[in-house]
């Protein structure tokens, strides 16, 4: 979920686990193209009820799509899992030979599974140029308890091994290796002195039920106190079309209902960690946790995987121009 403030839900317990799943696509000349493959995905498509709130059982990827690289769809994601002490932002796997090798990517998954603990330390305000705002938020769940921190760790592991295998060298903001944050204003230094070719947060909508699809934030142009982003803005829009179109593609989603008149684009300068980025960065809020048939997909091991190729794509295809 995007950083708005303290005010939502903190995570509730998971009932049980939900298989994986992701999604990747290419930014639809016209929304309509997307929305139409949407409704083409069956159940998965539509704008479903308003009142609608039971979370499906997770199920088979969205009719029409076809992965791009192996799917899991076991509850582990692929690639190595944090190990008690690392250091996110200062570490990564060796990058394989590929078309990205000497390519920096930064991967900033959204909030963290321990900020719900230390509500003190987060809702501390720190400067993010416009104003203060929040040191980090606890983030949304679905209405069955599984928590945007474990999707985005999640999707951020998966995208991690994809962009390996292609040479890049991926670094985190966070791995589930810290007891809370970091805030938002670090997480852009981290991508800053890490030099990196591009940067994007993963996150997840906690929107009203009906509300569906997926947008991508760009930074907007901003200049006050340590926010400058005029350097960013052109090659983030870049990035962040590649991103849109390429999730498109991958996972049959459609571009949010509820923001971005059906483009899957929208420009914010409230949120920190764009405003105080020195390098090209996005975020992407995959779908809607409090929708049901979102929910859906968001809990499918599978549908994360594909998530993950459509990101990746997007960013291949950026670095790669």
């Amino acid at each position: 979920m995007s950083y708005v403030g303290p005010d939502f839900d903190p995570p509730q317990p998971r009932r049980r686990r939900r298989a994986l799943t992701v999604a990747a696509a290419a930014l639809v000349p016209g929304a309509l193209l997307g929305w139409v493959m949407y409704e083409a995905v069956g159940d998965t498509g539509g704008r479903g009820a308003s009142g609608d709130t039971a979370v499906r059982s997770p199920s088979a990827a969205p009719a029409g799509t076809t992965p791009t690289d192996a799917t899991t769809t076991d509850d582990k994601p692929p690639g190595p899992t944090p190990t008690a002490g690392s250091t996110a932002d200062s570490t990564s796997a060796p990058a394989a030979s590929g078309p990205l090798k000497g390519k920096v990517v930064v991967i900033d998954p959204g909030h963290n599974p321990h900020n719900f603990q230390h509500t003190a330390e987060i809702n501390r305000k720190v400067n993010i140029g416009t104003n203060r705002k929040e040191c980090d938020t606890t983030g949304t769940s679905t209405n069955d308890g599984y928590t945007e921190a474990e999707f985005t760790l999640d999707v951020a592991h998966r995208l991690r091994t994809l962009l390996q295998k292609q040479g890049a060298t991926v670094k985190f903001t966070q791995d589930g290796d810290r007891s809370w944050g970091p805030c938002v204003d670090e997480r852009a230094q981290i991508g800053n002195k890490a030099g990196a070719d591009a940067v994007v947060s993963i996150h997840a909508d906690g929107a009203a039920a009906g509300d569906r699809g997926f947008h991508v934030i760009l930074p907007d142009r901003v200049d006050a106190g340590a926010a400058d982003t005029g350097p960013i803005v052109a090659p983030s829009r870049d990035l962040g079309e590649r991103i849109a179109g390429s999730f498109v593609r991958v996972t049959g989603s459609a571009p949010s209902n509820y923001v971005g008149d059906g483009t899957g684009l929208v420009t914010r300068k409230d949120l920190g960690g764009l405003n105080l980025s020195t390098v090209p960065k996005v975020f992407i809020e995959c779908g809607n946790m409090r929708d049901s048939k979102d929910a859906a997909l968001l809990t499918s091991g599978a549908w994360r995987q594909k998530a993950a190729q459509g990101i990746s794509g997007g960013i291949v295809s950026f670095l790669r121009g």
